[in-house]
């Protein structure tokens, strides 16, 4: 993921908030949350999500190339075919055959994000790693760190995901 701008805006952070059913004032109430430590209002964990709205080639934005998106009354919600699982074609981010899943999804902030900051992302490709599983054959694992920056350069979070392929579709017996 590449983000040039995403600007956290506070009616962002209430209404990430309320989605995820964190009903913590710190995230909507001014007057509440200059009387805690981080002395503001702040973003809730997870938040720098909501930075793939910013992402012009992230799967959410519309196509402009008349394929049609979420709603548009295109294609059926805009999904594309995932192919026939038992031929190995299509879904899932896997290879050989296999499926690919999201394993794991770390943060860590180095500061609390607040209203009015605008940061940017950037990826790299993090760790990759690979385990015998038993049913599946092996196992790959890849993490992708994204880094959250401010105007000044400043590392504000850093997301670490990790993925899995398996070597083979998992046996159903």
């Amino acid at each position: 993921m590449a983000v040039e701008k995403f600007p956290v805006e506070a009616s962002h952070i209430m209404m990430f908030a309320r989605s995820v059913g964190d009903g913590n004032p710190i995230y909507h109430d001014d007057e509440y949350a200059k009387s805690t430590e981080p002395g503001g209002i702040i973003a809730p964990p997870t938040f720098v999500q909501a930075s793939a709205q910013f992402d012009p080639n992230h799967g959410l934005r519309p196509k402009i190339d008349g394929d049609g998106w979420f709603g548009s009354g295109g294609a059926p919600s805009g999904a594309k075919p995932r192919g026939d699982r038992k031929s190995g074609g299509g879904g899932g981010g896997g290879g050989g055959g296999g499926g690919g899943l999201h394993a794991e999804q770390r943060f860590i902030y180095h500061r609390h994000m607040r209203p009015g900051d605008v940061l940017s992302a950037t990826s790299r490709p993090g760790k990759t790693w690979e385990k015998q599983g038993r049913r599946s054959g092996k196992l790959v694992f890849s993490e992708s760190v994204t880094e959250y920056r401010d105007l000044n350069g400043e590392l504000v979070v850093t997301a670490i995901g990790v993925g899995v392929r398996t070597e083979r579709p998992v046996d159903q017996g």
